[in-house]
């Protein structure tokens, strides 16, 4: 992209953020010193007591510069990264969710790993992929999280389900069957309509062959068809429709539910139920695990007008995305590591971490198959598919055919 339409490009992308992003960021680059690097992230819930802040500090006196961190909010960080370039005051170092990596190397906000020396040979592939866009890579994961089922051990117990029986959609039907014969609920999940429902329907339509570009396939039918098939014959509560993430897991949290599909977020809140239980991956329609959507966040190098800066700035980001640190990270995070070799450290650990392995294994980025910024278009059209079948206003052919017809 050259400079003028990656000026007209940023320009476009701002103007309806700045509002949102406050009217400037707090600091720039052009106010540091050589010897003080700028780090935005998306935890602002870590304070400067924190493992995370330690961390960075501790890669910045390896460096031998000083690190100055700001975190943020997911969304105010990507108008406020936007709003920064344009303005030509990035931060040295930004970490962002992995869906917005394509929508800020589009704009010229990063630089690729060519460009920088990151070394992401490590890397998980499918994880990587997360980052790139038209063959380049724009960053390293500093790890995922995905989905899975969760499971109420005593509800399948009394209805004589054994949960590593669960392979495939005909043997999920078959255990919802039984637990609605034991006078239990089936299943919750969430297909509200924004990025979250998409977000939960995915494991479904990948999991049965169907592809992001062609939302109206018959496999993509037999998926939106498997999820209203289950509120019609009760396996599943209406209230999916309007279920956040966090509100289906409330419902699974009262024991009445044999199985809720959530992520690896909520590993913390499952120590607290008051019922023994498991997790399982999400089957695919014909068997095995389901490709589910990755989550998680990129390390990135952006644009800086000192090149001169690029150096340190890949020696912080190596040292973020390094194994040992990469452990103690995503540990901390809730997270599954990008490195394979840390990942059966992870599960040796934990052992109710293996199942969360093999999922973040079998996972796929949602911006993947160079979809990009295309993505988001995509996804509006899909969870406004669900919507329409779940709440019985169109069948899900009809449905996906509309949803089709939107993305274009």
């Amino acid at each position: 992209m050259t400079g003028i339409r990656r000026r007209r490009w940023l320009a476009a992308a701002v103007t309806t953020l700045v509002v949102l992003a406050g009217g400037g960021c707090s600091s720039s680059a052009d106010e540091t010193s050589d010897s003080s690097y700028l780090v935005w992230d998306p935890y602002p819930q870590f304070a400067d007591d924190s493992a995370w802040v330690a961390l960075l500090t501790r890669c910045g006196e390896q460096a031998g510069v000083t690190v100055d961190r700001t975190g943020y909010d997911t969304t105010d960080l990507t108008n406020k990264a936007l709003l920064a370039a344009q303005q030509g005051n990035s931060p040295d170092v930004l970490i962002v969710d992995n869906p917005v990596i394509s929508t800020l190397a589009e704009a010229g906000v990063l630089t690729t790993t060519d460009e920088n020396k990151l070394d992401v040979k490590a890397m998980a592939a499918n994880l990587l992929g997360a980052g790139q866009r038209e063959g380049r890579t724009y960053g390293v994961p500093i790890g995922a999280n995905t989905l899975a089922l969760y499971y109420n051990r005593d509800v399948l117990a009394a209805a004589g389900v054994d949960p590593a029986a669960i392979t495939d959609w005909a043997t999920l039907n078959s255990a919802l069957t039984r637990v609605k014969a034991k006078g239990k609920k089936g299943i919750t999940f969430s297909a509200i309509g924004t990025e979250e429902g998409s977000f939960q329907f995915l494991p479904w339509f990948w999991g049965s062959g169907a592809q992001l570009t062609t939302l109206d396939s018959p496999q993509a039918v037999s998926a939106l068809t498997l999820w209203t098939d289950w509120l019609r014959q009760g396996h599943a509560p209406n209230s999916v429709i309007n279920n956040t993430q966090t509100t289906s897991w409330q419902e699974f949290a009262t024991g009445d539910y044999a199985f809720a599909e959530n992520g690896t977020w909520q590993l913390a809140n499952a120590e607290k139920l008051g019922f023994r239980y498991g997790t399982v991956a999400i089957p695919a329609r014909a068997g095995g695990p389901a490709p589910a959507p990755t989550g998680g966040e990129f390390v990135s190098i952006p644009v800086q007008r000192d090149t001169g800066r690029y150096a340190t700035s890949r020696q912080l980001v190596t040292c973020l995305t390094s194994g040992d640190n990469l452990l103690a990270t995503d540990t901390t995070l809730s997270y599954v590591a990008p490195v394979t070799a840390v990942q059966d450290q992870q599960a040796a650990a934990d052992p109710k971490l293996k199942v969360w392995v093999e999922a973040v294994r079998a996972a796929r980025g949602r911006t993947g198959d160079d979809l990009g910024t295309r993505y988001p278009k995509i996804s509006e059209s899909l969870w406004t598919a669900v919507q329409a079948a779940l709440s019985g206003s169109r069948t899900p052919q009809e449905a996906l055919a509309a949803a089709q017809r939107t993305a274009g």
